[in-house]
């Protein structure tokens, strides 16, 4: 029972959450340098789907040797295997194949800034799930601020030269919607089972799936020397690393309290990108949006954080009591 009270404990819980959107904010600028290296064409989406699969395929290989090796054990079921598929295809498949088309049509900045509506459609969907997570007058505010930073970074040099495109920027905000969903329900299946085996088992699903959609459809996984297969694994490791402990947050803390750091996402997302891609970050629009994004972000979570203190502290109360009487 040491796992709950490890990932409960704040300091630990801020600091991996910080680590997953640094690993997550690096994928932008990685995923575009794996076309380069790899002669992936922005419209050849089929064998951007290859990359995809082989990317999750190794990262839940990866998990799942983690996971045997220090031991993790759980129930298996008939309706266990279908949510985790359901997952799978959901969280890893559907929501990468419009994340991928989406990043291959638009600048890994303004993906960066846009995929951080994820929370706020998390926010949305939480209102019609729990009757105890309703939306606020705050809540809103911080919605409507956070799509206004994401609506401002499509302008293109001034405010009359509006750009968005359903290929890139509208890819990006469906897979941020879908993500919001997955990982709600990922939250739901983690209360029952293992989140290690659980995240292991969908990123593998998901990725067996991908190859699948980027073969048929005429992929290629194109020629890898020591530098893109390096990228690659690095690509792999972030996944089921930052998945996999974000799992576990989910599992063990409010919603509220782990989403606090999405906002570190695009910021680290835009800046790697501008360092590494040579993308421009320094515009006013990038500027103005990635504030408006992160208080936009802030203002919904802030609301929720003291009622999740509280009912996370009386979650903890009543394990306490289990152990005791167990």
């Amino acid at each position: 029972m040491s796992s709950p009270s490890y990932f409960s404990k704040p300091a630990i819980a801020y600091c991996l959450a910080i680590l997953c959107t640094l690993l997550w904010g690096s994928a932008y600028p990685a995923i575009k340098a794996g076309y380069e290296m790899l002669n992936i064409a922005s419209h050849d989406v089929a064998s951007q789907m290859v990359f995809a699969g082989q990317r999750f395929l190794i990262a839940g290989v990866l998990l799942l040797a983690l996971a045997k090796l220090i031991g993790c054990k759980a129930q298996y079921s008939a309706k266990i295997i279908k949510q985790i598929t359901v997952l799978g295809l959901t969280q890893t498949s559907l929501q990468y194949i419009f994340f991928y088309i989406g990043l291959a049509f638009a600048s890994g900045v303004k993906a960066s800034i846009i995929n951080s509506t994820v929370t706020f459609f998390s926010v949305l969907l939480a209102h019609f799930i729990y009757k105890n997570d309703r939306l606020t007058h705050r809540k809103s505010l911080g919605c409507a601020v956070g799509f206004l930073g994401v609506f401002i970074v499509n302008f293109n040099q001034s405010l009359f030269d509006f750009q968005f495109s359903l290929a890139g920027e509208g890819s990006v905000v469906l897979a941020a919607f879908i993500l919001a969903a997955a990982s709600l329900y990922g939250k739901k299946i983690s209360q029952n089972f293992d989140a290690m085996l659980m995240t292991a088992w969908q990123l593998t699903i998901g990725g067996v799936a991908l190859l699948l959609v980027g073969y048929v459809f005429g992929g290629q996984s194109g020629h890898f020397d020591v530098k893109s297969l390096l990228l690659l694994l690095y690509l792999a490791v972030l996944s089921s690393a930052a998945f996999a402990l974000w799992s576990a947050l989910l599992k063990h803390n409010s919603v509220g309290t782990v989403t606090i750091f999405n906002f570190l996402v695009p910021v680290f997302g835009s800046l790697l990108s501008a360092w590494f891609l040579n993308e421009t970050i320094l515009e006013w629009k990038n500027m103005i949006a990635l504030i408006l994004v992160c208080s936009g972000i802030y203002l919904v979570v802030r609301v929720k954080k003291s009622h999740a203190e509280t009912q996370y502290k009386q979650s903890n109360n009543k394990l306490c009591e289990n152990s005791t009487s167990s």
